[in-house]
């Protein structure tokens, strides 16, 4: 749990720069996890966990960044600055995307800072699409019923 909670300062890191806006919906992300739905894949190497990825439902009235229905969770990831650019992420993607598939939900949906080009084309590349912008991030939704990875190839 402590390690989902260090993640997520990791993925939502641009998020937090206002200080004193209080926890916000980032706090959402893994406050009292372990309810119904809550799924989590861990990267680990030499032992050590360098990468988290997980999916939790939001509710309309509690939303995270990048909700989109009640019935589509919600994809957080993040890796630790000293294992990027190994296919760490895309590893977890690709497993946090199967349990999802696994589980029945027919799509899933993620919030990334709009100005980080590589994660947004990782997301491309796993069949994640743009469905709304903001000042300072993008929402996107891969839908998972007729999805496959993709991972490598081109369009």
């Amino acid at each position: 749990m402590r390690f989902l909670r260090d993640m997520l300062h990791h993925a939502y890191y641009w998020k937090e720069r206002a200080p004193d806006a209080g926890p916000g919906p980032v706090a959402l992300y893994v406050k009292a996890w372990g309810r119904l739905g809550d799924t989590a894949v861990v990267a680990i190497d030499e032992g050590f966990p360098v990468g988290a990825a997980w999916y939790r439902l939001f509710v309309k009235d509690r939303p995270g960044y990048g909700f989109v229905d009640e019935r589509t969770p919600e994809l957080a990831i993040a890796v630790v600055p000293s294992a990027r650019g190994r296919g760490v992420g895309a590893a977890l993607l690709d497993s946090l995307l199967a349990r999802a598939r696994g589980a029945g939900h027919p799509a899933i949906s993620l919030s990334v800072d709009r100005t980080n080009e590589g994660a947004i084309e990782l997301y491309r590349r796993h069949g994640f699409e743009r469905v709304a912008e903001d000042d300072d991030s993008v929402t996107m939704l891969a839908r998972l019923d007729t999805q496959t990875t993709t991972e490598g190839t081109d369009p």
